[in-house]
């Protein structure tokens, strides 16, 4: 099966490449379209907007003062439009006839949120946000910027609906949680493509800076079929960064972790580079990043791991023909990082070690084709990622060598410490194609008719001597999908649903998914969905991490007989636009209800060795249902204010423990660890002059449950495992920012600010080598300060 859809998907790709039919690029037309865009409120011409021939691959951008010309047009109708983010599109119609040149300007209005940027993630299928059939939130570039976030994970913090956590006190280990539930439950996509494996996904997060990113898609519920099944609670959508025109930035950050002596430096860079015909393009980036260990209660054990990280790729595109694209992407990422103590020597020399070293190798091709009529649209596609990894996961007294007077103690000891090393290799392929056929009216409204095959296959082998025997996981998911969506300015219908076959379930499963969209005003959008999927019995990146507790290694294992976990997913929305005069107003009220059968958790005992064994196993049922919040408002170009709350709660059917330990002081509770009931976040940006700014950004984490570990003090003291509900915590970070002027629009930025100015952290880490290095919680970083210097050109 698999070398037959290797075959059948690259003999699409070759078909497209001759059915592009595209007669007219080669012929000289001398049809052309000159003119320039301007601010409707300033009258100032714009630089660098997007100029789109629509249904074509014909497309430039308006030089540094505001004009633009294309040349060689084909004949016919066509819709010109206009674009930039921050902006509304603005559409022109215009008949191309051989042998002439038109005058085509714009007026572009500001649209501070967004509601007419082409999105993806909603239906797979180019569409505005105002009339996607799902709620669809942007992280764009400027929130990274606005909030000092140089990875993904610390931009994600500033999405309604979303709280990135570490989970671990030595390596740093992060996730992200969507509507009350874990990383696992929610999807994360690079360009549209699952191939973000579970290995990846375990320090994934910090590992993909922020400057290879265009923009985040986040799709709270499962509503959209065109998305994987374990996509049960929403995806996350990682666009990466298209050439657009000639350009070029570098940057460089320093921040103090706690005003201490532990820094964290970042320098990246961005080089775009167009063709003069426009034809082909090439984005490259890069980053360099290295940040020092952070001990905040100086017990010579680290709170932050040591990273030494160093990312290199590009995306570049071929324009075939006037309907036909090649884009291709590639990305290595290298990350170093260690936890614990005694950081300069061997691992084994240390009281505890958590290092990791890993190479990423991802790359990407897809080919796009549509129809001269633009009714039909075909995009054929293949991902590959593969990933290795050297690690080290121990603890116990240090050793670097066995002696004649070495006793059994001694040799048992460095045999452990020796056997914590471990090698995994994860390979993951994706390849898919997919047809859209837009019909002028089915039944009753026009439609868009959305079908689809896609393959995905992850190989894992994960050898560590920490375990009893090596992990050999091969999974393969294959999977159909279809889906029709009735659409138009007021009203939205979208039914679909995808059959996936995956290797460890034994029959195909079907998953429906349904949305409808109402707009009883164009100011007020009225959205209601639902999704069923699954997750198979499968690694996901919690079992390839082994945390430390009292010194003993804690390994996650999976129950035999564990079965794939279902879920219903329910959610309804209503988002209000409202602007008057320079004041534009935004208010979303989202509910949400989802409903898990046999869902995974997880019991800790311990063996005779001492090794803690986390068994994941199935329970009888759980649910989360709650409400998130947004407003923003915007007044021009003064101010931009954006804030978002989440009240939900997440509970099993029945009280469970998470530890079963005899003697331990842990009670069983419905409430599920880790998952405050009330979270939120801010972003405000102050423009009180045109090049300064002042940014303000924060976090709210309520009360939660959090699993303690038994552990043993430095005064050798031995705690049991326990529950722990744990304060509240607000951080709040301040940014400020001036640009200047340099030589033909090239700018130089400065900036600094206070991340955490509060300095809200937690205040009880566990200390010593007996720790619980799973026993961390709220604001990832102590009060730092920062600075950086930006170069655009």
């Amino acid at each position: 099966m698999y070398r037959n859809l290797i075959f059948f998907i690259f003999a699409f790709l070759l078909s497209f490449n001759i059915k592009a039919e595209n007669p007219s690029p080669k012929q000289k037309t001398d049809a052309n379209i000159v003119g320039d865009v301007k601010d409707a409120t300033t009258g100032e011409h714009m630089p660098f907007i997007s100029i789109l021939l629509k249904g074509t691959t014909i497309g430039t951008t308006t030089d540094a003062t505001g004009h633009y010309f294309l040349k060689d047009l084909p004949i016919g109708e066509f819709v010109l439009e206009a674009r930039f983010l921050g902006y509304k599109s603005q559409e022109k119609k215009i008949v191309i006839e051989k042998g002439k040149t038109y005058e085509v300007n714009f007026e572009l209005v500001e649209d501070n949120f967004a509601l007419n940027e082409v999105v993806v993630s909603a239906n797979r299928n180019e569409t505005t946000r105002r009339t996607a059939p799902t709620l669809v939130n942007i992280l764009n570039a400027e929130t990274f910027g606005r909030t000092h976030s140089v990875s993904l994970a610390e931009g994600l913090n500033f999405q309604p609906g979303l709280r990135v956590e570490d989970n671990c006190q030595n390596c740093g280990l992060t996730q992200v949680r969507m509507n009350g539930l874990d990383g696992a439950y929610s999807q994360i996509l690079l360009d549209s493509r699952p191939v973000f494996s579970a290995l990846a996904g375990v320090y994934g997060l910090e590992q993909i800076p922020a400057n290879m990113v265009e923009r985040v898609e986040v799709v709270r519920g499962g509503g959209s079929a065109l998305f994987g099944a374990s996509a049960i609670v929403g995806t996350i959508n990682i666009i990466t960064k298209e050439p657009m025109r000639n350009s070029g930035e570098i940057s460089h950050s320093i921040m103090s972790i706690g005003g201490k002596s532990s820094f964290d430096n970042v320098t990246a860079m961005n080089a775009s580079i167009i063709s003069d015909n426009q034809k082909m393009g090439l984005m490259l980036f890069g980053q360099k990043r290295h940040r020092s260990a952070f001990d905040k209660d100086g017990d010579g054990f680290s709170e932050l791991p040591v990273l030494d990280g160093r990312t290199l790729g590009f995306r570049s595109y071929i324009k075939t023909g006037l309907y036909s694209k090649f884009t291709f992407e590639y990305h290595n990422i290298n990350e170093f990082r260690r936890g614990g103590d005694l950081l300069n020597k061997e691992p084994f020399e240390a009281y505890v070690a958590e290092q990791a070293e890993s190479n990423i190798d991802l790359g990407s091709l897809k080919f796009d084709w549509t129809s001269a009529n633009l009714k039909h649209s075909l995009s054929s596609y293949v991902s590959a990622q593969l990933m290795k990894r050297d690690s080290y996961y121990g603890g116990g007294d240090p050793v670097d060598s066995i002696t004649p007077s070495s006793t059994p103690e001694d040799i048992e000891n460095y045999n452990v410490r020796m056997n914590s090393f471990g090698k995994t290799v994860d390979k993951t392929y994706v390849l898919g194609t997919q047809y859209i056929y837009k019909m002028d009216r089915f039944w009753f409204m026009p439609a868009d008719l959305t079908a689809g095959i896609e393959y995905v296959e992850d190989r894992l082998t994960d050898k560590g001597g920490y375990r009893v025997e090596d992990i050999v996981q091969k999974t393969r998911t294959k999977s159909l999908y279809l889906q029709n969506e009735w659409k138009n300015d007021r009203l939205g219908i979208l039914i679909g649903g995808r059959l996936d076959k995956h290797n460890l379930i034994k029959n195909a499963i079907v998953s429906p998914r349904a949305n409808i969209r109402y707009n009883p005003t164009k100011d007020i959008n009225l959205r209601f969905s639902y999704g069923q999927g699954f997750r198979a019995p499968q690694l996901f990146d919690e079992d390839l991490h082994v945390d430390i507790a009292g010194g003993e290694q804690i390994v996650a294992v999976r129950d035999p007989n564990l079965e794939e976990e279902k879920s219903h997913s329910f959610s309804t929305s209503m988002d209000w636009y409202k602007r008057v005069g320079a004041v534009e107003l935004n208010f979303m009220v989202e509910g949400f209800y989802t409903r898990l059968l046999h869902p995974f958790a997880s019991v800790s005992k311990e063996q005779a060795d001492g090794t803690i064994i986390k068994t994941t196993i199935n329970e009888s049922g759980a649910k989360v249902f709650g409400t998130n919040l947004e407003a923003r408002l915007a007044y021009s170009n003064l101010l931009d204010l954006q804030m978002g709350v989440t009240l939900q709660k997440s509970r099993y059917d029945r009280a469970r423990k998470w530890s079963d330990d005899e003697n331990d002081n842990v009670e069983a509770t419905k409430k599920m660890m880790r998952n405050p009931d009330v979270y939120g976040y801010f972003v405000a940006n102050i423009t009180p002059v045109r090049r300064f700014s002042l940014n303000l950004s924060g976090n709210y984490t309520g009360h939660m449950l959090i699993p303690h570990e038994a552990n043993v003090t430095l005064d050798g003291v031995e705690v049991p495992s326990l529950t722990k509900k744990v304060q509240t915590f607000f951080s709040m970070n301040l940014k400020a920012a001036y640009e200047i002027p340099l030589y033909k629009g090239s700018t130089l930025e400065l900036s600094g600010g206070v991340q955490n100015i509060f300095n809200a952290y937690q205040k009880d880490f566990d200390k010593g080598p007996g720790r619980d290095s799973g026993y961390v919680y709220g604001p990832s970083l102590p009060r730092s300060y920062f600075a950086s210097a930006k170069i655009s050109f």
